[in-house]
């Protein structure tokens, strides 16, 4: 993984708490938002710990840039000082798969890293609401016709996840395996073009299958 961080303390701080976990390395450290593109595109980094407020380009730019090169290959945790539901919602849109402040734990940390690397999405579930509030406010509203592609069990699904259901909750409010939940949250993601769950939450809401108070 990459850590791009303008204070070079910092930076020295996640390192060290990183490198010793098993099974994460991390490969580089980036100053700035073209340092962390330019280690991404050399290192191919499964998860970039991206800080928001940077000089020369910031962290929400320096996101869009590298989800828009790396796609699926590269996942972008950002982590930031500013609980402000404008640096959320636009490192949402930018293609972030997970955003925590950064006076987090450092065992939620490591988690957090753990769980994008895998390919899932984390918000901090205080922002959660507030946050798919405004992406429906902003964004082109999804036609209900776009749903026709998914079964009925997997609309069941989908609305489970937007209400912020585990997959083990899925499982047990389904009366199903978690593995079976997976698979139809994989099926989901990919008849919906959807990145990761968070996507997919937004589009729940703007299709109208939850409500923002439902």
């Amino acid at each position: 993984m990459v850590v791009a961080d303008d204070q070079a303390l910092v930076r020295a701080g996640f390192r060290s708490i990183l490198d010793a976990q098993p099974g994460i390395t991390v490969v580089g450290e980036a100053k700035d938002g073209r340092d962390a593109i330019d280690l991404v595109r050399r290192r191919r980094p499964r998860v970039v710990l991206m800080d928001v407020k940077m000089p020369d380009l910031d962290g929400i730019e320096a996101t869009r840039r590298i989800v828009a090169e790396a796609g699926d290959e590269t996942a972008v945790l950002v982590l930031t000082t500013f609980d402000a539901d404008e640096y959320i919602y636009n490192a949402l849109r930018a293609g972030a798969s997970g955003f925590l402040l950064k006076d987090v734990p450092a065992e939620q940390l490591i988690e957090a890293v753990r769980i994008v690397a895998r390919g899932d999405a984390l918000i901090a579930p205080a922002v959660t609401r507030r946050l798919v509030e405004a992406f429906i406010r902003t964004a082109p509203a999804h036609a209900p016709g776009e749903l026709r592609d998914l079964t009925p069990r997997e609309i069941e699904v989908l609305t489970l996840v937007a209400r912020g259901r585990s997959n083990s909750e899925i499982a047990a409010d389904l009366v199903l395996s978690e593995a079976t939940v997976k698979t139809h949250v994989k099926h989901v993601l990919a008849k919906l073009g959807a990145r990761d769950r968070v996507q997919a939450v937004v589009f729940a809401y703007e299709a109208g299958l939850v409500t923002p108070r439902g």
